[in-house]
């Protein structure tokens, strides 16, 4: 049984338009030897500039990465360090500024409120048994004791998620209104000359 498309494809070449030349073959056709293809500068004088990769996580992906990266870390840190706090804190606070990095601009409120969540549990591995039992009350009572004396750590790694996320926003909204302004005035779009 024959089965048809539901949707055109996305790109057709158009009629009459011209065929890019491919890379690396000459004008007869052949495959051209010797000097490596030059690059022409960009119009305007503008140089190209080679970005770091920006991954986008949703609001439940940067809870998922920055808990997974806390829980990862504290076992880590028990292992190498017998589970000192302070290692703790000091790895909490590069987790918060990567998961405010990289959260989606849609999801920008979620950094801030996730990363205490996974400051939290990311406490699991190396909370005390302050109870002396030894059973869930006894880890439970070692993790209240770890917030409670991780404090500092906690809001410092909280403020650095909510500064990032606030100047993410603020450039947003500012590159938002100079599209507004050039549409405008009637002016192309910055992205689309570059």
């Amino acid at each position: 049984m024959e089965q048809h498309r539901t949707r055109p494809p996305q790109y057709r070449p158009r009629r009459g338009a011209p065929v890019p030349a491919q890379a690396g073959r000459g004008a007869g056709g052949g495959v051209r030897r010797g000097a490596p293809p030059t690059r022409r500068p960009a119009p305007g004088g503008v140089r190209e500039t080679r970005r770091a990769p920006s991954p986008r996580l949703t609001g439940l992906g940067s809870g998922l990465f920055c808990g997974a990266s806390m829980f990862a870390l504290a076992c880590l840190d028990h292992l190498l360090f017998g589970g000192s706090p302070t290692v703790y804190g000091v790895l909490f606070l590069p987790v918060c500024a990567l998961t405010a990095l990289w959260v989606r601009p849609g999801d920008l409120v979620t950094a801030p409120v996730v990363v205490p969540i996974a400051f939290t549990f990311g406490l699991l591995p190396i909370a005390d048994d302050s109870g002396g039992g030894g059973g869930i009350s006894g880890r439970f009572m070692g993790l209240v004791t770890g917030l409670a004396l991780q404090a500092g750590w906690l809001y410092g790694g909280t403020l650095v998620a909510g500064l990032v996320v606030t100047v993410r926003k603020v450039r947003g909204m500012s590159r938002r209104a100079a599209r507004r302004r050039a549409a405008a005035r009637g002016l192309p779009d910055s992205r689309q000359t570059r």
